[in-house]
């Protein structure tokens, strides 16, 4: 069985992202929307556990416990060999297996350009929801400033 190619660290935390930010409702129908899935083997099948989320006071202070999340976790492995992971927030099984594939998916250099159909709207759509809530923030935005006051001609 041929190894997973090496992918760079950058470019997959990337995708990685993007699947796991993504709705399930996104992710089920880019998946359901794809011509021909590949065949995929479970390795670990989806698992719901939880992780501590960390925060920083102000982001530069001293970390602390902010509580626990949901998350969701799977991990496959393709025909071609290609391992992938899925990790996502919430309870959803099919998320996680689906963003696993869609890992392996992107590690392959014959089904990358499958993959990338999936990511890459994934993202588009992400980005205008960004987009959409800083436009709404900008809307609200109360510019303060001070006016100074000059003394008249002295009395």
């Amino acid at each position: 069985m041929p190894a997973t190619p090496v992918v760079e660290a950058e470019p997959r935390k990337r995708w990685l992202s993007v699947l796991a930010k993504a709705t399930p409702a996104e992710v089920t129908a880019a998946w359901d929307g794809l011509a021909r899935q590949p065949g995929y083997r479970v390795l670990r099948a989806p698992e719901i556990g939880m992780v501590m989320v960390r925060g920083r006071a102000g982001g530069t202070g001293d970390a602390f416990n902010v509580g626990e999340m949901t998350v969701t976790r799977a991990a496959v492995r393709l025909e071609t060999g290609a391992t992938g992971i899925g990790y996502v927030a919430g309870r959803d099984r099919r998320h996680a297996e689906i963003a696993a594939v869609v890992d392996a998916m992107m590690q392959s250099p014959d089904l990358r350009p499958v993959a990338e159909g999936i990511v890459d709207p994934l993202e588009t759509a992400q980005q205008q929801r960004r987009d959409a809530a800083a436009r709404k923030a900008a809307a609200t935005k109360v510019d303060f400033f001070t006016m100074v006051r000059t003394r008249g001609p002295a009395a």
